[in-house]
């Protein structure tokens, strides 16, 4: 405020100043001297002006530089005192990143590239992610706009069958910001409100899609009307998801970071933080992870049928799925997705292995003389997983096969 005062003074005196004045005194006058203030006579109702001697020439008489001067503009000005507004300091704290290497969503996704939600209280604003194939010269990877909807589940989960909508025990999940809302049944059928349930490593994560969301508390939610196992995920559902999994909403926001196809699977490091901070900041957080590239993993077969022969051979057959473009009816079967067709079945009798075939078709026939040289004699299980060139065998499907 005084400041502005004195500026306010400043520029009137300057203004006033452009009226200046010269005359000459005789030498009765020579009492005026430089800084004396002089006053002079107004013209009609302008009343008398007071002028300011600047400079004084004495040549026989005197010569007086004057400038017109108010004496008000130097009584303060009524001004009030502002105070600065001062935002509050908010020092960088760590955020909480979640890689998850999930399977293709849409199809259009880096199949091997991992995705990377980052949530925060309080937001930074945006959040940078750094990578190295060591810890030191870090270069930046990508920079994470967003903050991700993520939770805690306060329930566990138990496994329900895919494709069927689970009517069983809600879900409820804690989320640390943002909100969730519940979607029509035609929604839920076109993809809405899919979500990502894992116990928090990078790879273990089944996607899941639910109908109804119902604030119960203040940022918990009940998840009912569940579809399990998307995009082939049903081949890593536990028999449980304990309270306490992680909960990711997949509505776009978690987005893939940048990775080469041939660092599949070679560990690397990653620094994530405020990306306000340099890399070496306190507040940013140190990772390293190898990443196997799921949108490459094949899903698990299905329908895995036994039938038994009356000289005693056992045909298993079953049906193959695929990962790419599998939701058209108009073909006689969905794209086989990969370079050809193959298959792993194993044999177990109890917790050991007694064969492992590799096929091309779906269908095997596990003969009694086969049984016989496997020292297989009573009940044995059977797994059978599509392999891909690429990544390898994915997820099994199981049968139990009674002695």
């Amino acid at each position: 405020g005084e400041g502005r005062q004195v500026a306010e003074r400043w520029l009137t005196e300057a203004r006033v100043a452009r009226e200046m004045l010269r005359l000459a005194l005789p030498p009765s006058g020579m009492a005026v001297g430089a800084g004396d203030v002089i006053e002079l006579p107004g013209d009609g109702a302008e009343g008398p002006g007071h002028y300011r001697v600047d400079r004084v020439e004495q040549a026989g008489s005197l010569l007086i530089d004057a400038v017109r001067i108010e004496p008000e503009v130097y009584d303060p000005a009524p001004l009030e005192e502002e105070l600065a507004a001062l935002r509050p300091f908010v020092p960088p704290l760590p955020v909480l990143p979640q890689f998850m290497d999930l399977p293709l969503l849409r199809g259009d996704e880096v199949p091997h590239a991992p995705h990377l939600a980052v949530t925060a209280t309080p937001w930074p604003g945006s959040v940078a992610v750094y990578r190295s194939a060591v810890d030191s010269d870090y270069a930046l990877n990508a920079i994470v706009a967003n903050r991700s909807i993520m939770g805690v589940t306060q329930t566990p989960l138990h496994a329900a069958r895919p494709g069927l909508i689970d009517a069983g025990p809600v879900l409820e999940v804690k989320l640390t910001s943002g909100s969730l809302q519940s979607v029509s049944r035609e929604a839920l059928l076109n993809g809405a409100n899919l979500a990502a349930i894992g116990d928090g490593s990078a790879d273990r994560w089944e996607l899941f899609q639910f109908e109804e969301a119902q604030l119960v508390a203040p940022m918990t939610y009940w998840l009912t009307g569940r579809l399990r196992g998307q995009a082939g995920s049903d081949g890593l559902m536990p028999e449980v998801w304990p309270a306490g999994s992680r909960f990711v909403l997949m509505n776009g926001t978690p987005q893939q970071v940048e990775l080469s196809p041939h660092l599949r699977r070679v560990a690397q490091h990653y620094r994530i933080g405020p990306a306000r901070r340099p890399v070496d900041d306190p507040s940013y957080l140190h990772q390293v992870h190898a990443f196997d590239g799921n949108g490459l993993r094949p899903y698990s077969p299905c329908h895995l049928r036994a039938e038994a022969g009356a000289s005693g051979d056992i045909t298993l057959s079953w049906i193959r799925r695929t990962r790419t473009d599998g939701d058209a009816w108009e073909g006689p079967e969905v794209p086989l997705g990969e370079e050809s067709e193959r298959y792993l079945l194993r044999v177990f009798e109890g917790n050991e292995q007694r064969r492992e075939v590799l096929l091309d078709t779906p269908r095997w026939t596990y003969s009694t003389a086969a049984r016989a040289a496997d020292g297989v004699s009573g009940a044995f299980d059977v797994t059978v997983a599509q392999v891909s060139a690429t990544y390898g065998a994915g997820p099994t499907t199981g049968l139990t096969i009674p002695g």
